[in-house]
Formats: structure tokens, sequence, C-alpha cells
């Protein structure tokens, strides 16, 4: 080590460069722990926006559902043909009963 590049703390460093060192030393510690909070606040405005943003969620679980179905019925065809001829019976009988109850009055 030469005279001009002392150890940090050395006994013939002055009382200024040792404030300057640790002025500098203390922006560099904030301005890492400046990045550190961006970092944990972009995290949590991402878990908010994932939570609270209902269109996203709901093309989420649609597309889940959409997944689960393919899989079935790629997985038990008989049983998805079942299902599906299940459900439209279903939906005809709850037309049929609205359609019946408005033609009545």
């Amino acid at each position: 080590m030469t005279a001009v590049e002392r150890a940090p703390g050395a006994p013939n460093e002055s009382k200024k460069a040792i404030a300057v060192r640790e002025r500098n030393l203390t922006r560099l510690q904030a301005r890492l722990n400046v990045e550190a909070a961006r970092g944990d606040f972009v995290g949590t405005l991402n878990a908010l926006e994932d939570r609270l943003n209902f269109p996203k969620r709901i093309d989420r679980a649609k597309q889940r559902a959409v997944k689960r179905v393919r899989k079935f019925a790629d997985e038990q065809p008989v049983a998805a043909a079942a299902a599906a001829v299940g459900l439209v019976a279903a939906a005809g009988g709850v037309i049929w009963l609205v359609v019946r109850n408005a033609t009545k009055s």
C-alpha cells in the first residue's frame, strides 16, 4: 500500500477523511436500501394487481376450467358426452320453465 491508499481506520487517517468515508458509506447503504425497498414495493404492487384485477382473475379461472374440461374429454370421452347432454337438457329445462311461466301471466 502506498501513502495514498491507506487501509480504512489506519492511524494516520484524518478525522475528516474518516467522516467523508463514513458519509459515502452511509449514502451507499441508503442507495442500496432504497433499491431494496423499490423491489419490495414492485412485488407488493404486482401481488395487489393479481388479487384486485378481477377480469384477469376471471380469465385465468376460465382458462383453467377449459383445460380441465379438455383433459376430461380426452381421458373419458363417453362421460364427457354424457355430461354435455345433461347440461344441454338442464339448460333446455330451465329455458322451458321460464318461457312457460312468462306466457302464463
